[in-house]
């Protein structure tokens, strides 16, 4: 009896976890870039934090995590890796480096309204923006 539960369980749960990423393909919300201060810093993916980068932070995708991010304002769009993490009570739904909030021109405004979407479907399709986030 304890053998069916745990093969159950087993299956169950890749399942679980496919249906809450998937649930999370795609989201909106607001955007926010890194301050200054966080420069150098170790991120939860334990990689160092520069703001030339293409990075974000996020409160549940899982790090390493490639994202497609438009600014609904203006419908610049970037590529970034998620490789920290923010706080939960965060009102944010995306915090990013200071090169990827550039590249959707809201640096003056600071704030911004996007739309996140997993690199889920074919990464090929982006594959020259995610080799230069790595070189990077």
């Amino acid at each position: 009896m304890k053998c069916k539960t745990i093969i159950k369980s087993l299956f169950i749960l890749p399942i679980i976890i496919f249906m809450n990423v998937a649930a999370m393909a795609q989201e909106t919300g607001t955007a926010s870039y890194y301050a200054n201060k966080f420069e150098g810093r170790k991120t939860a993916s334990g990689e160092i934090f520069r703001q030339d980068s293409l990075t974000a932070a996020h409160k549940t995708l899982p790090l390493g995590t490639y994202v497609r991010v438009t600014n609904l304002s203006n419908d610049s769009i970037v590529i970034v890796k998620i490789n920290d993490r923010l706080p939960k009570s965060s009102k944010r739904c995306i915090d990013l480096s200071r090169r990827a909030a550039n590249q959707l021109n809201f640096i003056k405004k600071g704030l911004t309204k996007v739309e996140i979407s997993m690199i889920v479907d074919d990464p090929s399709k982006d594959e020259e923006q995610i080799n230069m986030i790595e070189e990077n």
